[in-house]
């Protein structure tokens, strides 16, 4: 299996829109940079290989993966664009999606405990995404709806009829042909000019095209986790989610 993260944007939301912050990748707990502690977790669970797409301040997470001696295990693809949106990153990494292999996508900007990736990695659903059903999301959270325990929609904004409403952190496991279509996605987005797009509403188009069997969800409910958007996630992950990762 073959990892991809994106780690190029600048965190401007974190940064209160000075984008003068290090990478989120880069930023501390408990002595590790989270950076550490993601290639830790994918080694854990038995990940062959990571793409780290890179941009804004690229040196300093080459610099990180040096310190931990992890920059033979991990592949850095630099973004250009890193300006842009998200979705110009995935479409970076297009490559590896097109390489034939099992694909984990995730951000870097999540702060788990590693029973979250594991659940991921190890799941007989090979088209999988993790969804939390325990938190209530806010405006911000990427939402999964499920209906009849098939994904019906996903995004920020969701519309329909659903029976089930939990959070996406992130993680995305695809199977070869399924990664193929989604590196197809991502570049008719920006060839199309949409490379200022989040790239949720490609994955959108990738779940909810052919039959709603080709994918399904694990529940990580219980399990502690938190993306880093805000300020006030910063503080919560510090007071909250690290003490909770039992360290």
């Amino acid at each position: 299996m073959h990892a991809i993260m994106l780690a190029a944007g600048r965190g401007l939301r974190l940064s209160g829109g000075g984008g003068d912050l290090p990478p989120k990748a880069l930023l501390r707990f408990g002595g590790k940079s989270l950076l550490r502690r993601h290639i830790e977790a994918l080694r854990a669970a038995g990940v062959d290989r990571l793409t780290l797409v890179v941009g804004h301040r690229a040196d300093e997470i080459q610099a990180e993966l040096v310190a931990i001696g992890a920059d033979g295990w991990v592949e850095t693809i630099f973004n250009p664009r890193y300006r842009e949106g998200a979705v110009v990153s995935l479409w970076t990494a297009r490559q590896v999606l097109c390489g034939g292999a099992d694909i984990l996508f995730m951000d870097a900007d999540v702060l788990y405990h590693p029973d979250v990736l594991r659940r991921l990695a190890s799941s007989p659903i090979r088209n999988c995404l993790l969804i939390d059903r325990q938190i209530e999301p806010d405006e911000e959270a990427v939402k999964i709806c499920l209906r009849a325990g098939r994904i019906v929609e996903f995004g920020k904004v969701v519309e329909g009829a659903f029976e089930v409403l939990g959070e996406w952190p992130g993680f995305l496991r695809l199977e070869p042909d399924l990664a193929s279509e989604l590196a197809t996605t991502v570049d008719r987005f920006v060839v199309a000019g949409r490379g200022e797009e989040p790239y949720e509403p490609a994955i959108r188009e990738l779940l909810l095209a052919g039959s709603p069997d080709r994918f399904g969800v694990e529940d990580i409910g219980g399990l502690p986790w938190i993306e880093i958007d805000m300020p006030e996630d910063l503080q919560r992950a510090r007071e909250k989610v690290l003490p909770a990762l039992g360290e």
